[in-house]
């Protein structure tokens, strides 16, 4: 899953795809190096993000995701965002997945939207919202904490309808840097849940902070976690590089038939 941030403060390449030109040719690139879903989002979850009114979100969403779909039609496309009116939008418009950070906690309506929509649905895991969720965190036992949440949801998700979902650990999103490494080293109890593991490690801060970089520098702590995941039992890695992300996979793959 290729990641298109069509925002101006996301922590890695906020604001850098913010024309039909520039968005174009980032989707065509990352279809080119094998992405097999294209992940647009136009409300920024990072750690301490502004709130963006809904309209603004759902102006981004109806501007280009019409774009992409003409140019490029067979490309799967998922909308990221926690907001059914834009969920709703972005499907209408071409999207194929709705990747909620929220699991539906955040849009009460947002459940029977997608179960009406008869999209897959991504739902995560995530304590508080982004502008609060890195402040005072606690777990007794964050692994099986993650997994009560995830399955619950997963059973609310059902019980409205929804067929196809896959889940999100959320590394990031309400955890500190033991926290997320504690997730990953435990991620093959997540299979007990019986839907596709998604993850989402690409240059986020339990790289970059534990060497002592940056974003900019966390390319190849991306590749070994996401090698590292997938061996954990990942089924889909979300990713702003796609190349790497998929030699990393035909790696591993050929790995797991030798």
């Amino acid at each position: 899953m290729g990641i298109l941030n069509i925002t101006t403060d996301s922590f890695y390449d906020g604001g850098k795809y913010h024309s039909e030109k520039l968005v174009l040719e980032r989707v065509r690139e990352m279809l080119d190096e094998g992405a097999d879903i294209i992940d647009i989002g136009a409300y920024s979850s990072r750690p301490g993000a502004s709130d963006i009114d809904p309209g603004e979100e759902l102006d981004r969403i109806k501007t280009f995701i019409p774009i992409i779909s003409k140019e490029f039609p067979k490309a799967l496309l998922s909308v990221d965002t926690f907001r059914s009116t834009v969920a709703e939008a972005a499907v209408n418009h071409g999207a194929s997945f709705v990747n909620d950070i929220s699991a539906g906690t955040a849009d009460t309506g947002m459940l029977d939207v997608v179960a009406r929509l008869k999209v897959p649905y991504i739902l995560m895991h995530m304590k508080g919202n982004p502008s609060n969720m890195q402040k005072d965190i606690k777990y007794e036992d964050v692994v099986n904490e993650v997994l009560t949440y995830l399955k619950e949801r997963v059973g609310a998700a059902r019980n409205s309808g929804i067929q196809d979902i896959i889940i999100d650990p959320g590394f990031g999103f309400g955890k500190d840097l033991e926290h997320n490494y504690k997730l990953l080293a435990g991620l093959e109890k997540f299979q007990s849940v019986g839907c596709p593991i998604l993850v989402g490690i690409s240059r986020k801060s339990m790289i970059h902070n534990l060497l002592n970089s940056k974003p900019e520098k966390a390319l190849n702590g991306t590749s070994v976690l996401n090698t590292l995941a997938l061996l954990n039992g990942a089924n889909i890695l979300r990713v702003h590089d796609v190349l790497e992300a998929k030699e990393v996979v035909k790696i591993v793959s050929y790995i797991q038939k030798v």
